[in-house]
């Protein structure tokens, strides 16, 4: 007499089937304690000391003093700036209203914002190429002569580069006078306010394109070569090898490094335009920095420039993390990203 059938649905094992194997589940790591990860670990912790004494001292410390832009700072009040401290008065957002109300911090605030937009499109590109063009040099000494030159403006001084280009484009430099002696009426660069944002752009690219180039340098030389050589197996030609393997590759730290400048989006610079503002007036050359210099420190009212540095921050702020959010949008990992 045979067996009578059985329904096998299919959520249903067979019963001559084995079953399946149980998930394990992975075993979780086992916590060291923290006096043994400091026994393990304190070369590593004593060398990296002195630079995160530097960080504290000059970089985390002083944002405690950010509480000054709510107050009515005075720091002749007392004896030592903790007594000056704690005999100000508090005024809340009063300087923030001062400053909002004030047209020359407005100005500052778009010659900023004009300017970053500016050397976003015309300066940022910049170390890409020249990176992109040293890495296909066949020469490693000719790389290296062009590295060389292309390095050096960068540890000159603002004092110097300017007084580089009063001397080429300056009203007796060379330029004017190559054109005065050519009966032309030579141009005016370095004092008009309408061209100073191609001026300065111009002297940060001569000073730190080739610096620039360092990092994404370092990028290309992580594209794997067998990748150019298939694409070249196949056909692609120098173009499209650019476009489908050069630049992937140099796409997170093109991300990465936007993000970073974006954040520092309002901090332009401070000697370059304060050395030129009187050539070219308030009107052109003024940004947040010298704003703050001008309006704060030269007049001893700290608050009113804390209140400034403070605003600088928050858009700084809010600037990277908006940049950072859209290249999570597009599939980039940003500065960071939630594990």
């Amino acid at each position: 007499m045979s067996e009578p059938a059985v329904a096998v649905g299919p959520g249903r094992a067979r019963p001559d089937e084995p079953a399946p194997p149980a998930r394990r589940r992975p075993p979780r790591r086992r916590r060291v304690p923290l006096r043994s990860r400091l026994r393990r670990d304190w070369q590593l912790l004593a060398m990296v000391a002195p630079g995160f004494l530097v960080l504290l001292i000059f970089s985390y410390l002083p944002i405690a003093g950010n509480v000054i832009a709510f107050q009515d700072y005075n720091p002749y009040l007392g004896d030592n700036p903790w007594q000056a401290f704690t005999h100000s008065n508090w005024i809340g957002f009063g300087q923030f209203q001062l400053l909002f109300d004030d047209p020359a911090f407005w100005d500052a605030f778009r010659n900023t914002l004009a300017i970053t937009a500016f050397q976003l499109v015309f300066f940022f590109p910049l170390p890409i190429l020249l990176a992109v063009m040293l890495h296909n040099l066949l020469s490693s000494r000719l790389r290296g002569l062009v590295q060389t030159i292309v390095y050096l403006p960068h540890f000159f001084s603002w004092v110097l580069v300017i007084s580089f280009f009063v001397a080429m484009l300056g009203g007796a430099g060379l330029l004017a006078q190559t054109m005065r002696d050519a009966g032309m009426q030579p141009w005016n660069v370095m004092t008009n306010p309408d061209t100073f944002i191609v001026l300065v752009t111009a002297e940060a690219v001569w000073k730190d394109v080739g610096w620039g180039t360092i990092v994404f340098l370092a990028a290309l030389s992580t594209i794997d070569q067998s990748l150019y050589e298939a694409a070249a197996a196949d056909g692609a030609g120098r173009w499209r090898r650019l476009w489908h393997i050069t630049l992937p590759g140099l796409r997170p730290v093109i991300v990465l490094l936007l993000i970073l400048r974006l954040g520092d989006a309002l901090s332009v610079g401070f000697e370059q335009f304060l050395l030129q503002r009187d050539a070219v007036g308030r009107q052109a050359a003024e940004v947040l920095d010298t704003f703050v210099y001008h309006f704060s420190i030269a007049t001893g009212n700290y608050g009113y420039g804390a209140a400034a540095g403070l605003f600088k921050a928050v858009v700084g702020l809010v600037l990277i993390l908006a940049a950072n959010r859209v290249a999570h949008l597009l599939g980039e990992r940003g500065i960071y990203s939630k594990s």
